[in-house]
């Protein structure tokens, strides 16, 4: 049975290897339940919402109440969590909060909240599947540009490579895409950002960068995409042996579900 929908993320597991991608999508396979770090995401992420929408009356108290709600659902999957560490990102999250609106008016400096977490449901052109995302944060400045923002939570920020990795930005450059097509916007007239909300960096613990996303790269996002969806359709599941022990740290190496 073909999905009827594919996400960003969904599209990276499957570059990184179709066989993964059919053990999770398919198989309904799930090593990996989260961690502290998932948890310290989410509950960031939720925080970040409501500083966007200026809802946010206290905002370490709400990721405190969010992070402890993710870690009890972990508590509760048997997931073994580090008490320091835990302690450490309650401190950790601290430090982002507080420069998280300053940051957005320091690299905007006046916009308007056209949207947080704007869902994307969208078909992908010659396929039966449409395209499923959220978008983080939408902001409109006074040029009349529409700004796509998404959150990204690390430990001390991402070097060069990072910043410019190719597949990593197909994801802002695909909501642009998808987002001018559901308001019927010129792209040119919308830019796209990476926010990093850095756990342990010493300073600049909120970084707002522009990621590039032109038509060359947009094309080469949507090929990406149509090639996965072509590839998911025709039931082709080939093991990239390379990314079992690269970085990407696949929780199924090694497992009774792929030697």
């Amino acid at each position: 049975k073909i999905r009827k929908h594919i996400s960003f993320s969904e599209l990276k597991i499957w570059n990184e290897c179709p066989y993964k991608h059919k053990l999770v999508y398919k198989d309904k396979i799930k090593e990996f339940l989260g961690n502290e770090y998932t948890a310290f995401g989410t509950a960031i992420h939720h925080v970040c919402e409501n500083i966007a929408l200026n809802k946010s009356k206290n905002m370490l108290d709400e990721f405190n109440q969010k992070f402890l709600e993710e870690l009890k659902i972990l508590t509760e999957k048997k997931v073994e969590l580090k008490k320091d560490l835990v302690q450490d990102m309650r401190s950790q999250a601290e430090n982002i909060l507080k420069y998280i609106l300053p940051e957005l008016r320091k690299t905007f400096s006046n916009f308007e909240v056209v949207s947080v977490e704007e869902e994307l449901y969208l078909p992908i052109e010659n396929t039966d599947m449409m395209f499923k995302g959220f978008i983080d944060l939408v902001i409109k400045t006074p040029d009349g540009k529409h700004h796509i923002i998404d959150w990204k939570t690390c430990s001390w920020g991402w070097d060069s490579k990072k910043k410019t990795d190719r597949v990593t930005s197909y994801q802002i450059t695909l909501y642009k895409k998808f987002f001018a097509s559901k308001h019927n916007l010129d792209p040119k007239n919308i830019e796209t950002y990476f926010a990093l909300l850095k756990r342990t960096a010493k300073s600049n613990n909120v970084e707002i960068f522009r990621v590039t996303s032109g038509s060359k790269k947009t094309d080469n996002a949507l090929n990406l995409l149509n090639k996965a969806v072509y590839n998911i359709s025709k039931d082709n599941h080939i093991k990239n042996r390379l990314s079992c022990t690269s970085g990407f740290g696949c929780e199924f190496y090694n497992t009774e579900h792929c030697r």
